[in-house]
């Protein structure tokens, strides 16, 4: 057993079997659900469940995932965490932002993202992304953009002072940044910044370079 799978076993933890809530409108911005269909053991299919509640702080402040089959608790695992189902594994994670990753790993197969609950923001984005595609594509890319330049500015403007600290003017002198942002502007973008990471999280899309950077 790999390290990551033995670590994710220590952190997992059998169910108490309660039935699976469903989902209200008014969790949108705390919860995640998804689904997944397997075919079981004996030829039947299969119906698990993933639900995250981002805020749901417990005893030591971690977020914890669950896992239901037909409707029943089957485990909880914090996060990151990794249940064991028929033919692989289910791999969840999650950023400052929301869900990183909620994907089925089959035995010697290629992982595939779970399908959201159409109740969940997740649900409402991807029916946007298949309603009008076009335009999910540029929302997209638009938050990438965002990304990108507020990373890129931040890391010009973060050079200047790290540059005057004298163990590291000693050995690569100093920068002067070409650009200085009013703070009203840094302020602007970094809250866009933090609008494309949570669009970005809502198609578990996670990026250590972007994403965390945008922070």
């Amino acid at each position: 057993m790999a390290w990551k799978e033995w670590a994710a076993s220590r952190r997992l933890k059998p169910g108490d079997g309660r039935e699976l809530q469903r989902f209200r409108w008014w969790q949108l911005p705390f919860r995640s659900l998804f689904w997944l269909r397997l075919p079981g053991s004996h030829g039947q299919e299969c119906l698990y469940a993933v639900d995250v509640r981002h805020w749901a702080r417990l005893d030591d402040s971690r977020i914890r995932a669950h896992l239901f089959l037909e409707g029943r608790h089957l485990a909880e695992s914090k996060l990151p965490a990794l249940f064991p189902v028929d033919g692989g594994v289910i791999e969840v994670a999650m950023s400052s932002y929301g869900i990183r990753r909620c994907h089925y790993r089959p035995s010697g197969g290629r992982p595939s993202q779970l399908a959201p609950d159409p109740a969940s923001a997740e649900g409402w984005r991807a029916r946007f992304g298949a309603r009008h595609p076009g335009l999910s594509r540029a929302v997209a890319a638009g938050s990438v953009l965002l990304l990108v330049i507020g990373v890129g500015l931040n890391l010009l403007q973060l050079a200047e002072p790290v540059s005057q600290i004298p163990p590291v003017m000693q050995r690569v002198g100093t920068f002067e940044s070409p650009i200085h942002l009013p703070i009203w502007l840094n302020i602007a973008l970094g809250g866009g910044a933090v609008l494309a990471s949570m669009e970005r999280a809502l198609r578990l899309r996670y990026s250590s370079l972007l994403d965390a950077a945008g922070r």
